[in-house]
């Protein structure tokens, strides 16, 4: 029988029993909601907080939204200048490695940890742009710097539930692709991917190359144009479908130093506002009869290979 490791054999990634190509496929068939114990109608929500470790009003925000709101994950920025905060602030929360090579704001700057040339643009930090990394980047480098901020997450002392990529810079080109699979594949950590829909414009069957490696991942994904998510999650949950969405927010508090680094601060705070108000996206899930989840549901079904 041809087997394919669920997790890679490195000494820093989990150890997971390797499942069969044959097995992988079974499991595919499987709704993603079933195969993590609810009926075939289900409708399961991931509510991601982004840009954990950006700021500290990011860092109070996201985890005041997961500790007494609506939200059910975070992605930290490891790279990114309040990002050790973060991990001091840390008290087992879902939270994953939002893996990071860009830097987009004008001033406000972060780089890599690994202090690669290929990845550092004429002012000392991350390109700015995606376009800008994918012309420039050494796919090596870029890889060594990717698991370098999911090793440094787990040195921490986060217990990393997932990966996702800031600005979709791993996601949206075959070469990068690569790397964020083979991640996914060697610390045994499920992915956002987008749906299924998009892939014919992205170019490759993400989602399948995904699948056949025994990588879990959302079935839906809600892609809002940068923060400020209240409207589109608003008009979008009555009509959920079933199986397994992921939405993301980018939740701050109001602050000096969030105004002075960010243009978009004010659907930032608005995010925030949104997850923590008790009358507001918790009650729209509530009256909408959907069941919110976080990313450690996957990764442990992952794992496991439970069908």
């Amino acid at each position: 029988m041809s087997l394919a490791p669920a997790c890679g054999a490195r000494a820093e990634a989990p150890a997971c029993r390797l499942v069969s190509v044959g097995q992988v496929t079974t499991l595919a068939e499987r709704p993603l909601v079933e195969r993590l114990g609810h009926g075939p109608d289900a409708r399961l929500l991931i509510v991601n907080c982004d840009d954990l470790g950006s700021s500290h009003a990011a860092n109070v925000g996201v985890y005041e939204a997961l500790r007494g709101g609506a939200a059910t994950s975070a992605s930290l920025m490891v790279p990114a200048p309040w990002a050790r905060e973060a991990a001091a602030r840390y008290r087992g929360e879902d939270v994953g490695v939002h893996l990071t090579l860009n830097a987009e704001y004008d001033v406000y700057r972060w780089g890599p940890i690994t202090q690669a040339p290929s990845l550092l643009d004429g002012d000392g930090g991350f390109p700015r742009t995606v376009t800008d990394l994918w012309d420039h980047a050494d796919l090596d480098e870029a890889r060594r710097e990717c698991r370098a901020q999911v090793e440094r997450a787990i040195l921490w002392g986060f217990d990393v539930t997932h990966l996702d990529s800031h600005m979709g810079t791993l996601q949206l080109r075959p070469e990068f692709f690569d790397i964020y699979l083979e991640l996914a594949t060697d610390f045994g950590l499920p992915l956002r991917l987008s749906g299924a829909s998009t892939e014919r414009t992205i170019g490759f069957p993400f989602r399948r190359l995904a699948a056949e490696e025994g990588v879990v991942f959302p079935d839906h994904f809600l892609h809002v144009q940068g923060p400020g998510s209240r409207e589109a999650i608003s008009a979008m949950l009555p009509r959920l479908r079933a199986g397994v969405t992921e939405v993301y927010v980018h939740p701050a508090i109001d602050t000096p130093e969030l105004r002075a680094l960010a243009t978009d601060w004010a659907p930032r705070v608005d995010d925030h506002a949104y997850l923590t108000d008790p009358h507001a996206l918790t009650r729209q899930i509530d009256e909408a009869g959907i069941t919110l989840v976080g990313y450690d549901s996957l990764r442990a079904l992952q794992r496991t290979g439970a069908t």
